[in-house]
């Protein structure tokens, strides 16, 4: 039975993850241990792009997904850790991997131990020490991805954009996370307050205070994002098989932000939130700070919001706004991203399929690619390590 022990020895050194070219960030293993379908498995890692292949269910996601724990939050599919454990197994989870990270070279460990009757509890250790949070994660890797179950991105619920928009923020600046958390506790602590009728001038006016100065920061930042990510989009070949995008930020504020200063901002804030008790007590819920805000996306060249184009035009708006980001994240965090691309080929003609391959390689990120049929990938040749996943082992 594989073992959970924190005292695991790690495996071996593996090749280092830029094959021996760039040096830039990438994993050079992975192992995981009873994570979804894999009982147990470890794969050395070479090259810029790794390209799993296989049958629908062998096990291709799980891998990514396994990688996407390598970062703050529940990854990429955003399952509970006890989805993530494999049926028959422990009861608990291990990803396990080694990295050349944005400090040098580093072992990152994901440990989720059995249910002791509290769920399952996430620990996540850096170089065989336990990390405070699982903040301490973008230290080392910056992790973006691309998944089917964001294709209803652009048609879906605002709250589906704002966590895209988080996760890109997320990328720079990793203190919104934390910011986004605190925020989120303090305005379910004014709700309830404000639900039991429960009249504390002090005790609201403090929980206001702490709700203007988080969300007036979190606005700013995902504004900031936009407006870097716009500039990078701006910078973006007009021929590219991938078209612009523009983007238009709600804030989730009815008031302007646009030349003020911030501490003015969180003024009005505060105000609009104490004005707006009443309101907030017969809905059930704070109507207005970043929990309502929506990032809209326009499809430059036909003037049309992202919503109405087709299908084949949101998908190649979604991998134009990814791969930008990739470019921003780097450019500004200094930190070349990996990118987990989840049945990415499978819907590009060879045309598109062949340029976003070649988009990548400049990006010079490692990338992790999966699909169905190898032969979507032949235009990568020699430059991916193929890997064949089934029935949760894996083989190059």
């Amino acid at each position: 039975m594989p073992s959970l022990s924190d005292d695991d020895a790690p495996p071996p050194p593996a090749e280092d993850a830029s094959g021996g070219a760039s040096g830039a960030v990438g994993l050079s293993s992975l192992s995981l241990v009873d994570f979804r379908n894999y009982a147990a498995v470890r794969l050395p890692l070479a090259g810029r792009f790794i390209v799993l292949t296989g049958d629908n269910g062998a096990g291709k996601t799980n891998f990514m997904e396994a990688v996407s724990l390598l970062t703050p939050g529940r990854g990429l599919r955003r399952a509970s850790y006890g989805e993530m454990t494999r049926g028959g197994g422990s009861g608990g989870f291990a990803v396990r991997a080694e990295a050349l990270g944005a400090l040098g070279p580093v072992r990152l460990q994901t440990l989720v131990r059995p249910d002791n009757g509290e769920g399952p509890q996430r620990t996540v250790r850096i170089d065989e020490t336990q990390a405070r949070s699982a903040d301490e994660l973008l230290d080392h890797l910056r992790v973006l991805w691309l998944t089917p179950a964001m294709d209803g991105l652009f048609t879906g619920p605002a709250s589906d954009r704002r966590r895209f928009l988080d996760r890109m923020v997320l990328a720079i600046d990793p203190a919104h996370g934390r910011r986004a958390a605190d925020y989120e506790r303090a305005m379910r602590q004014r709700n309830r307050l404000l639900s039991e009728g429960r009249g504390d001038e002090v005790w609201l006016a403090g929980l206001e205070t702490q709700l203007a100065e988080l969300g007036i920061a979190m606005a700013l930042a995902r504004a900031e994002l936009a407006g870097l990510l716009a500039a990078m989009i701006a910078e973006t070949s007009d021929d590219s098989v991938f078209p612009k995008a523009d983007l238009t930020l709600d804030g989730g504020y009815g008031f302007p932000f646009e030349g003020r200063a911030a501490s003015d901002l969180e003024d009005e804030a505060r105000e609009a939130l104490r004005r707006g008790r009443g309101l907030d007590r017969q809905a059930g819920r704070t109507l207005e700070g970043p929990h309502r805000a929506d990032l809209a996306v326009f499809h430059r060249a036909k003037a049309m919001p992202a919503a109405l184009s087709s299908t084949g035009e949101q998908k190649a708006l979604l991998i134009g706004l990814v791969l930008a980001h990739a470019r921003l994240v780097r450019a500004v965090g200094g930190i070349a991203p990996i990118l987990l691309l989840d049945e990415i080929a499978a819907h590009l003609d060879p045309g598109r399929r062949a340029a976003l391959f070649d988009i990548v390689e400049a990006l010079d990120v490692q990338s992790f690619m999966t699909g169905t049929d190898a032969a979507l990938f032949e235009a990568l040749g020699a430059r991916a390590q193929h890997v064949t996943v089934a029935n949760g082992r894996v083989e190059t």
